[in-house]
């Protein structure tokens, strides 16, 4: 269990699901994880908190604006300066599809496609800092970006958010770097170059791991729930992990930590 008070700068922070079936995935992830979905805010266009324990943990929305609900979880990195993001994000190769917004005290977003085409948020935190719970049951272990340009991926995250990368592996058959914060040993995400095995028409895109206390079992309550399995569990060195969807085809990972 990680309880985080301070957020580095960089460190996927937040996490919100986009569903076409908002009363489902409701439904879905509460018996999924224990979760409690809380009611729609018609302040901020039907946002929802899924909360733990009474912790907001994820974020939920539908259709809004004219950003369609497109069954994706999407994540959102720290900042401390939201318009350094986008001016570095644009000279990157950056296309920012929600400018940097106030949600209201909360803090600042912004929602962006980076330069091998995965789309994320940038949060610059007010009121509200994102998680506060990691690595426990129904909270977030682990963020990894599956890149089709993995150079460019790297070198976009050390610009854009001030991450230092360090390669764990370099060969043709598996290749990955982790990023940290400046001056700092904690692994906050990595970066796996996934261009032999996206499939056609796949674009780069960012997944969360989801700690469970048994991935065995939590895979089989996905099946029961209506989702499908992905890879089902297998041992790894960091523990054992399973790539799962739900009922809207949402990709999302599950891990239970080495003992």
């Amino acid at each position: 269990m990680t309880n985080r008070d301070v957020t580095p700068v960089g460190a996927p922070c937040w996490t919100d699901l986009w569903t076409s079936d908002v009363e489902g995935s409701r439904r879905f992830y509460c018996e999924m994880f224990g979760w409690e979905a809380q009611e729609p805010s018609p302040e901020f266009g039907g946002y929802f908190m899924f909360t733990r324990r009474g912790v907001p943990v994820a974020g939920g929305m539908g259709d809004m604006g004219d950003m369609a609900a497109d069954n994706t979880w999407k994540i959102y990195l720290d900042t401390d300066d939201i318009k350094q993001v986008v001016r570095e994000g644009e000279a990157a190769g950056a296309q920012f599809m929600v400018p940097p917004t106030p949600v209201a005290d909360l803090g600042i977003q912004a929602v962006f496609m980076d330069s091998t085409g995965a789309t994320l948020g940038a949060w610059q935190a007010g009121a509200f800092p994102g998680f506060q719970v990691l690595e426990e049951h129904g909270a977030p272990s682990w963020f990894e970006l599956y890149a089709r340009d993995y150079a460019a991926a790297v070198s976009f995250y050390q610009t854009v958010f001030r991450l230092e990368a360090r390669s764990v592996a370099d060969g043709d058959e598996f290749r990955y770097t982790t990023l940290r914060a400046e001056g700092s040993d904690v692994e906050l995400a990595g970066i796996m170059d996934a261009r032999t095995f996206l499939g056609e028409g796949v674009p780069s895109h960012w997944t969360t791991y989801w700690e469970v206390d048994d991935v065995d079992a939590s895979v089989a309550k996905v099946r029961t729930l209506g989702g499908s399995v992905i890879a089902d569990a297998a041992d790894s060195p960091y523990g054992r992990i399973a790539a799962v969807a739900d009922p809207t085809g949402a990709l999302f990972r599950l891990r239970t930590g080495p003992s």
